[in-house]
């Protein structure tokens, strides 16, 4: 086999290895849950709600909202409540007409630190 079409098919193999396992095809692990710690401690999201419940892709939030990089949102400085309200980040479909909106029902998200801890396995 030729070296270059040989490196070629290496690099799109790795590609899909780094990708993890929701962009290379199995759609079991969809990242599981995350516990922000900002823009307040304890804010749960839940892959498997997202996407096997709901049935959304990791696209939908992965392309415009979020990087792969869990956690990474919440260094930016606009990670606010204040930024959600006006449809960044998680307001970008918890605006009240796609999910509930991002100003109400605020323990479904903000489970506290008991929820935090339960969430985390302890």
């Amino acid at each position: 086999m030729n070296k270059s079409i040989t490196v070629i098919i290496a690099a799109a193999l790795m590609s899909l290895a780094l990708a993890g396992p929701g962009l290379a095809g199995d759609n079991t692990n969809h990242g599981g849950d995350i516990v922000y710690t900002k823009p307040v401690k304890s804010v749960l999201f839940s892959h498997k709600v997202h996407v096997e419940q709901k049935g959304l892709t990791c696209d939908m939030c992965h392309a415009r909202s979020f990087e792969m990089e869990a956690l990474k949102a919440q260094e930016n400085p606009d990670f606010t409540m204040e930024s959600l309200y006006q449809g960044n980040y998680c307001g970008a479909c918890h605006n009240g007409t796609m999910a509930f909106a991002s100003n109400t029902r605020c323990a479904s998200c903000h489970t506290g630190v008991k929820g935090s801890t339960v969430a985390q396995g302890h």
